[in-house]
């Protein structure tokens, strides 16, 4: 029996979810399964752009999986038979790229020396952080499916419908490339380059195509690995070949997938239901680039946060572009603390609009949130913390009966604040002088605090900040008040909610510290 609460639920995995089902339900029942496919160009090392792919596309498999019992696949198809175009700007010993310019990427050889070729590095590299994540897939390599033979029907089939390919495709090319271009792109039997020719004859019958190459004729099969598809009917053709289901796609691919689906019909194949997402951008605004190496990591992700930060910031307006830089990961970071939260006493509805719903496949971990990111990395900086320890003693100040073995969430939250915090956030630190008025604000507030009884809450402590502040400033600019606190105690333009902060800092902690803030005047 169906939840009907997964029936209405808007959330946009759902919502995909229902239309794959609705539009293509005769088709699984034909073939048993539903299958969904992620690509990756492995001309560069995998991003988080490739990571992001293959997460919003499991969870509306999780979905799906809520609203029937057919069975699903995750095909992660890598076209490693794709050639070399230039160097990534992000490899070393790039010489032994630059001589193997063209070549597939499975036949170039590896710069880094650990795998039999450059392809196979870059898929291994995928493989290992996808595994990481605990994703549930099956790595498809272009190279082995071309080889293997498993393309050729449909190679075959492409190479008899090759006139009304033509008719899609060269409306959309300059007329330069128009001279030049073929669907089909030989593997020279001489220099072993993908070559980008025009097609002399084609013999249907025998599978077989004559080009010409550096003044030379050749003929070859068009099956066994012989030659590849130009990409945009190389992705047709594995829709077909493949009976791919469903495929997620960057907005900037919206024209080549409306493309690939009329060569996809043209071969007699219903296309997949599609869904386009926004490209994530640096933090100068460009699109994030393999070559480049621009934006973050994985491994920087997670050197500074969770892993359930970076899926949540996945799921979150998907068609929506958003930066992707270090500064964005501490709210991603207390922004999945906060969701977390909330689950446990929402009703089923709102459960399943809560991003953790879809990090956690329904079963999100039950863990209180004592600390904030935000303020553990304003702990950090206000004591000078190296250590987990330091950051645990205060943490232990405020909550004495913290068992740290029944926090993981927050056990890794306390290693990455420290990392975060000496990576990106002591560089950037400027402090400045308080004016007389910011002075006198300061000292009260410091009297203040010292009148505090034990057992305040952070709120009634915010709420003595704030008093201190209306006496200084209009309600209309008290958040001047918060601001002169950031910048001349935290040398920051941001910083921590005050009432929590001296909590876990503690109150002495906390005059202490103002007090050194303020001898620097």
């Amino acid at each position: 029996m169906i939840d009907t609460e997964y029936l209405d639920s808007k959330a946009w995995p759902f919502v995909e979810a229902r239309a794959l089902l609705k539009k293509r339900k005769k088709l699984f029942d034909k073939k048993g399964y539903a299958l969904f496919q992620t690509g990756y160009g492995p001309s560069g090392l995998p991003h988080i752009g490739t990571f992001g792919e293959v997460c919003r596309t499991t969870m509306v498999i999780q979905a799906f999986q809520k609203l029937t019992d057919i069975p699903v696949k995750l095909f992660t198809f890598s076209d490693d038979m794709d050639g070399l175009r230039k160097v990534p700007d992000n490899i070393s010993n790039k010489e032994v790229l630059e001589q193997n310019l063209n070549k597939p990427l499975t036949s170039v050889p590896d710069p880094f020396g650990k795998y039999n070729s450059f392809g196979e590095h870059n898929n291994e590299r995928l493989k290992s952080f996808l595994d990481q994540f605990g994703f549930h897939y099956e790595f498809k390599s272009s190279t082995e499916l071309y080889q293997s033979g498993i393309f050729d029907d449909t190679l075959k089939l492409v190479l008899d419908k090759y006139d009304s390919i033509m008719n899609i495709v060269l409306p959309t090319l300059g007329e330069e490339r128009k001279k030049s271009y073929s669907p089909f792109l030989p593997i020279c039997p001489e220099t072993g380059k993908v070559l980008e020719v025009a097609i002399l004859e084609r013999d249907v019958a025998n599978g077989e195509i004559v080009y010409e190459s550096n003044g030379k004729k050749f003929k070859t099969k068009v099956t066994g690995g012989n030659c590849k598809l130009q990409w945009k009917v190389d992705w047709a053709m594995r829709w077909h070949a493949l009976e791919v289901d469903f495929e997620m796609y960057g907005k900037d691919l919206i024209p080549s997938a409306e493309l690939s689906q009329q060569i996809c019909k043209t071969l007699g194949h219903t296309p997949p239901n599609g869904f386009y997402y926004e490209l994530f951008l640096d933090e100068k605004g460009e699109k994030i680039s393999k070559s480049k190496g621009n934006g973050i990591s994985i491994e920087d992700w997670l050197k500074y946060a969770n892993p359930e930060s970076l899926a949540l910031y996945m799921f979150q307006n998907p068609q929506r572009a958003k930066k992707l830089y270090p500064q964005v990961i501490p709210k991603a970071v207390d922004e999945y603390l906060s969701f977390l939260e909330k689950f446990e006493t929402q009703p089923t509805k709102e459960q399943l609009g809560n991003p953790v719903w879809h990090v956690h496949n329904g079963v999100p971990p039950k863990e209180k949130n004592i600390i904030n990111f935000g303020v553990l990395l304003n702990l950090v900086s206000a004591s000078n913390a190296d250590n987990e320890e330091v950051l645990w003693k205060f943490i232990q100040n405020f909550a004495p009966d913290t068992d740290r073995s029944k926090y993981p969430i927050l056990n890794q939250l306390v290693k990455n604040a420290i990392s975060y915090f000496n990576d990106h956030v002591k560089i950037h630190k400027k402090y400045r002088n308080a004016n007389e008025q910011e002075k006198k604000a300061l000292l009260e507030l410091n009297e203040e605090i010292k009148k505090m009884p034990e057992g305040m809450t952070p709120e009634e402590m915010q709420t003595v900040v704030f008093t201190v502040g209306k006496k200084y400033y209009p309600k209309e600019e008290l958040r001047n008040w918060f601001k002169a606190i950031y910048e001349v105690v935290f040398g920051d333009e941001q910083g921590p909610r005050m009432g929590s902060f001296i909590c876990f800092f503690g109150k002495q902690e906390t005059i202490d510290l103002i007090n050194k803030s303020l001898s620097r005047n």
